[in-house]
């Protein structure tokens, strides 16, 4: 699976841009970028296929330094919270490969993960500023009506992440 580090993601975690990613799968690529939601220090990451977006909140300097562990526990953590089985988030990740840092997935990517970072900031009265997990407000952003890259037309990140998970 490919982690696509946004250039200020690199520059706030001072790591060389690493190389561009070789996968072609998109359902296997996410972009990510580091926000601040009310203060709080947060790793916003959005699937390049589906537009579904989590928020990991009070990320510390420990978990910025170990992206891929951060990264993993809070899609795990996102996923299940969503309602999906730790059946099918385990195929995924298997189905995904081992996790690889590269720079962002493409313009239509990355514009698609401005848009979810729009929405996540409109949102953030449903931000958890005591948890690292923020179920509420990633249901609020994933079943907002929304563009991707994997599907022509409006619909919902979480649906789309649904058909995704039901393949595995």
């Amino acid at each position: 699976m490919e982690l696509g580090l946004t250039i200020p993601l690199q520059r706030f975690l001072k790591i060389k841009p690493p190389a561009y990613g070789t996968e072609p799968d998109r359902r296997f690529c996410w972009d990510l970028h580091g926000i601040f939601l009310r203060g709080h220090s947060c790793l916003l990451a959005v699937h390049c296929h589906s537009r579904y977006t989590f928020v990991c909140c009070g990320v510390t300097a420990s978990q910025w330094s170990d992206l891929p562990t951060l990264f993993r526990e809070g899609l795990c953590e996102s996923l299940a919270a969503a309602g999906f089985s730790p059946a099918q988030i385990s195929a995924y990740l298997q189905a995904a490969g081992p996790l690889t840092a590269t720079r962002t997935h493409g313009r239509r990517e990355v514009a698609f993960l401005n848009r979810a970072w729009d929405d996540v900031a409109a949102l953030d009265t449903c931000l958890d500023d005591t948890a690292r997990c923020q179920p509420l407000l990633e249901h609020a952003v994933n079943t907002l009506p929304s563009r991707c890259v994997g599907r022509e037309g409006l619909g919902q990140a979480l649906e789309r992440m649904a058909s995704l998970l039901a393949l595995y």
